[in-house]
Formats: C-alpha cells, structure tokens, sequence
C-alpha cells in the first residue's frame, strides 16, 4: 500500500479519517505487511501483501485476523493486541 492512500482511506465502520497506521514490513514504496488502526471505534485493519483489507466486521475472516494478530504480535501495539476489535488476542473471559 502506498502510504499517500491513508489520506482518502477512512474506517468503515464509523467513517472516522484520522486513521493511524503502523508498519511492520516495508519496501521504498510500499508498505508490504502493516495495520491500519481507527482512533475512533478501535477497529484494525491487516495490510497484507500491500493490499490494505478495510472490511466491515460480518464480512471479515477472523481467525485470519487472529493469526495475523498472533504472528505479527512483536511488532503490534499492546491496546490493539489487547482490546483491538473486532478481535483480540485477550479473550475476554481470560482477564476474569
């Protein structure tokens, strides 16, 4: 993903642009592998393969999200990790 799209991308979910993107992986001009976090409703988005996939959450493979999660948890931020939606690596009823 060229990193001049986060300024037309906004959340699909509550429509919020001020968007924060963290990269994990990056060539020159791309980012190869990152997230896309929203600072309104914390929702996060996977860039896989430069290809930024901003889907609302009926629509999303989660446990796909979860291993992206899980492999790429060294270079995430704990809040997302932890209270990310619309799925985490803390399950609710572990923090209990």
């Amino acid at each position: 993903m060229k990193i001049d799209l986060m300024e037309i991308l906004a959340c699909p979910i509550c429509k919020n642009e001020n968007l924060k993107l963290i990269v994990i992986k990056k060539t020159d001009e791309e980012v190869e592998i990152g997230l896309i976090t929203c600072t309104e409703c914390s929702r996060f988005y996977p860039i896989k393969k430069t290809i930024p996939i901003m889907l609302p959450d009926d629509l999303r493979d989660l446990e796909a999200d979860k291993r992206f999660l899980q492999k790429n948890k060294d270079s995430i931020p704990e809040y997302i990790l932890k209270d990310g939606k619309p799925i985490s690596l803390v399950q609710k009823n572990d923090e209990e």
